[in-house]
């Protein structure tokens, strides 16, 4: 008589391969949420030094003030230091400060940002002049709502340039406001 081996596992086997993938899920998922966010975050500062870094070059190529402010809706400008819900860039022909985007003003570019970050400034726009004045200097704090990852800024000095650092001028870590 032939005997036939049966296929499969044993309870004990599967107990065993269960338990090592719970363990290695419960290491690798937290780890993976903190480099999905701080990717996030990586895409939020990165976005915002590109438009600083555009809104200097429209403003030197049109010879006109080029700002970046808050907006909602990408047509005017959001009061306030919440830069969370996106932010547009349009010529500021008339310069005016704070600054308002009036109808004949052109909106250069719109930005939305993801939900799950936070961006406050200390200021509420900023404004880029051609090489003779200077620019609005400030800083951006970019969060993960979650508090996954650590804060960064953006930081504008008067000349317009974008620098990003996670500590401040005292060597302090950014903290998101609460």
């Amino acid at each position: 008589m032939i005997r036939r081996a049966a296929g499969g596992y044993s309870l004990y086997e599967l107990i065993i391969t269960i338990g090592v993938v719970a363990l290695v899920m419960s290491l690798g998922v937290p780890s993976f949420g903190r480099i999905l966010a701080d990717h996030r975050l990586r895409v939020e500062v990165d976005a915002m030094f590109h438009a600083v870094h555009l809104a200097r070059k429209e403003s030197v190529m049109r010879r006109r003030a080029v700002t970046l402010c808050p907006s909602r809706d990408g047509q005017h400008c959001k009061p306030g230091f919440d830069w969370s819900q996106g932010w547009m860039m349009f010529v500021n022909l008339d310069r005016d400060a704070p600054a308002v985007r009036d109808a004949d003003e052109p909106v250069l570019q719109r930005f939305s940002v993801s939900l799950h970050n936070q961006i406050t400034a200390n200021r509420k726009s900023f404004s880029f002049r051609t090489t003779v004045l200077r620019a609005t200097n400030g800083t951006f704090i970019f969060c993960d709502k979650a508090r996954r990852a650590a804060p960064r800024a953006l930081v504008v000095s008067y000349t317009g340039r974008p620098r990003v650092s996670r500590h401040d001028r005292h060597g302090n870590p950014y903290r998101c406001p609460d």
